[in-house]
């Protein structure tokens, strides 16, 4: 009985989802009926403007959803609990380096990024180098690279601090959160949830599915599980998108604490993809200090209101809320210290 409503439920989510999805679809293409008097319905124009900043999250994430999944399902099928156990070094702090050089190697944006850690921790990798991975990815990849020079290709030293940083303080946050929780399993299991010790089973053929056959089916089930919280965020992230006021940040941006503060909670709150934040942070050129700049090109990728959902979700609430917090102070304490030392 319990089974049966928590798959209802589960269905129930779903459903809400894909409405609130297909609703903001049809408000999309038929934006010009909406705006016409003679149809009858006037939608307000604050309105119109969230739902064309939502679709524009979405569309601009689900195709790196899509890539994270399908990467998470190649893991969940080919890559074995004893591979990532015998090539990580067995020292916890000596595993960091290679996880942060593991993220300026593979081209994800933090879309894509959860679902990829959380089964590669599911798989056995360490919980503090998944963070490593989880917060250094985003950033060093070599398409966010490249759009950070083209986006400051006159001062390009917001592309030096932004991958130096990225790569020192993704290293840091991971030791810390080894002392903190010492690679406790911090995931939320389900009963119902496809874990690697499972042998998936074709409902229609008994016989054992093949491997690229599974891939697909991990890839579906985990798309539409990540999708409803990309949904949730989005929706989210576009309300404060729209609504608020860039001339109030920045009025309370006068200094270098108030406007790294101000930058890093931008970021949070709009949650850009990372291939595409630079040319949003160089349209604050000449009103924020590079240092602020920096802040919001290191901060937003790491931790950011769409990822926050899927984060809940996945993980544990205190390991969520302890996260957030050292990315938070690591990254402003960072900031405020270059800028005191004048070195941005």
């Amino acid at each position: 009985m319990k089974s049966f409503k928590g798959t209802l439920l589960g269905f129930a989510k779903d459903l809400s989802g894909f409405i609130l999805l297909i609703l903001f679809l049809i408000l999309f293409f038929n934006i010009d009926s909406f705006k016409n008097e003679q149809v009858g319905i006037t939608v307000p124009d604050t309105w119109l403007l969230i739902h064309m900043n939502f679709l524009s999250i979405v569309l601009e994430a689900v195709p790196f959803i899509l890539l994270g999944v399908f990467v998470s399902a190649l893991i969940q099928i080919y890559v074995k609990e004893e591979i990532i156990h015998r090539y990580l070094p067995k020292n916890a702090y000596a595993a960091l380096l290679p996880a942060a050089i593991m993220g300026a190697i593979f081209p994800i944006c933090e879309c894509a990024i959860v679902p990829i850690v959380r089964r590669l921790i599911k798989k056995g990798m360490p919980l503090h180098v998944g963070v490593v991975f989880l917060v250094a990815a985003p950033i060093l990849n070599p398409i966010v690279a490249a759009s950070t020079f083209f986006a400051f290709r006159t001062d390009l030293s917001v592309l030096y601090a932004r991958m130096g940083l990225a790569f020192i303080l993704s290293i840091l946050i991971g030791a810390i959160l080894y002392i903190i929780f010492k690679n406790k399993d911090q995931l939320r299991w389900t009963k119902d949830e496809l874990v690697g010790r499972q042998v998936v089973v074709d409902p229609i053929y008994p016989r054992k599915m093949n491997r690229m056959k599974q891939t697909m089916y991990h890839a579906a089930d985990e798309f539409f599980l990540m999708g409803k919280y990309l949904i949730m965020g989005a929706f989210v992230a576009s309300l404060f998108q729209t609504l608020l006021d860039r001339e109030f940040l920045l009025a309370i941006g006068t200094n270098e604490w108030s406007s790294t503060a101000v930058m890093m909670g931008f970021a949070f709150l709009i949650s850009l993809c990372s291939e595409a934040d630079a040319f949003v942070a160089a349209s604050f050129n000449n009103t924020f200090s590079t240092g602020s700049l920096v802040a919001f090109l290191v901060y937003g990728p790491m931790l950011d209101l769409k990822n926050t959902f899927m984060l809940f979700a996945f993980f544990k609430v205190r390991f969520v809320v302890i996260f957030m917090t050292v990315v938070t102070v690591v990254v402003f304490a960072a900031m405020i210290a270059l800028q005191y030392l004048q070195i941005l």
